[in-house]
């Protein structure tokens, strides 16, 4: 298990954009077909924008017509923590980087088998790393 990165929210603020700090620090979203990452095909693995730990794996990512990278598969089970988000008029299960607690997206139930599953990500809350590249 590797330790929990904690930062202040001053902090969280100079090391990540504006954009990336709406996003993954007070739980914005980036509007529909935006996102870096939406159309991205390339082999690798997608790793946590405020803390590099990876969270998915482009061989779990699917086109789900929603407008934002979709995967059906963690690519570790400890990847992420979910919290019941009641917002919007709704009830939601928002997903959250377990290493620094970065607002990612959401997870539905609605997603291709085997899981069944379809985590719903903003591409400012992700990096990728190609999987030829080296850390």
């Amino acid at each position: 298990m590797t330790d929990k990165v904690q930062r202040s929210e001053e902090e969280w603020a100079r090391c990540l954009s504006p954009d990336r700090f709406r996003i993954c620090r007070q739980k914005g979203t980036e509007p529909p077909f935006t996102g870096e990452y939406v159309n991205n095909k390339a082999d690798g693995a997608y790793e946590c924008a405020g803390c590099e730990q990876v969270l998915f794996d482009s061989a779990h990512k699917y086109d789900s017509n929603s407008g934002w990278p979709s995967f059906w598969k963690l690519a570790t089970a400890d990847a992420i923590d979910e919290i019941v988000d009641r917002s919007h008029g709704t009830q939601r299960t928002e997903v959250t980087c377990s290493d620094c607690g970065c607002h990612l997206g959401h997870v539905f139930k609605d997603g291709p088998q085997p899981t069944g599953l379809r985590y719903c990500i903003n591409s400012l809350s992700l990096s990728f790393r190609p999987r030829s590249s080296k850390r």
